[in-house]
């Protein structure tokens, strides 16, 4: 029997996107999934669309689960909650807005086992606030080390997937400050975990236009806090990771 794969879904006001979203897992090829919603005190009617998806589904019983938290923790507390109440071996990252391509999980799984690997990743596109692909592609290599992740934030948080057999639960939770995605694959790769790249497209990345020159001086911070409080970076080389980090966030945009 093919190993159960427990996809985290954070939501916060998804109302626009969450049923597409279910309905998107729902056609993976690969069936053996479970879809944990982690809601974090949505104030839309996300939850009710949620429910009504899952008295809907064909899927067999549990295999969309919904958690509603009592309070808004933020999104990275809202993945750890999900990790905590995963039964798979292996845990996917979805974000409710984008995009999964149906062979997601099967391409990505058959890629993993082939290779062994604990941590993988995959190329992605951008898409507009339709999620329609803009042909601006993220590609991505086979081997990732820690030290080009510190320049390079190439790892998208909609196309991870994590081994439980080799990694623990712990392993995985997100910090709870800005950029805990980031955050998390660094705090994996440092204990000396490579992130392998499978290069193939299975992924949109829903950029609304008006996201996409609005958040630069925040990115700028977020990336300077993880510097200074995840790798311990002194001031000269935290400096120095940025300017690098600035080279290649600008070439991944043009």
């Amino acid at each position: 029997m093919e190993p159960l794969v427990s996809i985290v879904v954070p939501v916060y006001n998804a109302r626009d996107y969450i049923e597409d979203t279910i309905h998107m897992v729902e056609r993976q090829t690969f069936r053996n999934f479970e879809l944990i919603l982690v809601d974090d005190c949505s104030a839309d009617d996300s939850v009710s669309i949620i429910n009504r998806c899952i008295r809907e589904t064909s899927l067999p019983e549990g295999s969309i689960r919904l958690i509603a938290k009592e309070r808004n923790e933020k999104t990275a507390a809202a993945r750890n909650s999900g990790i905590d109440a995963a039964r798979g071996r292996y845990i996917a990252f979805l974000d409710a807005d984008d995009v999964w391509l149906a062979d997601k999980l099967e391409k990505q799984l058959d890629f993993m086992r082939k290779g062994d690997y604990a941590f993988s990743f995959t190329a992605y596109e951008f898409g507009d606030e339709n999620a329609r692909p803009t042909g601006k592609i993220v590609n991505v290599p086979l081997d990732f080390v820690y030290k080009e992740a510190l320049y390079r934030t190439i790892i998208f948080t909609s196309t991870v997937i994590f081994d439980t057999d080799k990694l623990s639960k712990e392993d995985i939770h997100m910090p709870l400050i800005e950029s805990e995605d980031t955050a998390t694959w660094w705090k994996v790769m440092q204990k000396g975990v490579t992130a392998h790249g499978l290069n193939e497209v299975l992924t949109i990345y829903r950029r609304p236009a008006a996201s996409l020159s609005s958040n630069k001086l925040k990115a700028v911070k977020r990336i300077w806090g993880l510097y200074r409080q995840i790798a311990g970076l002194g001031l000269l080389s935290s400096c120095v990771h940025l300017l690098g980090w600035a080279y290649y966030a600008s070439k991944r945009r043009l």
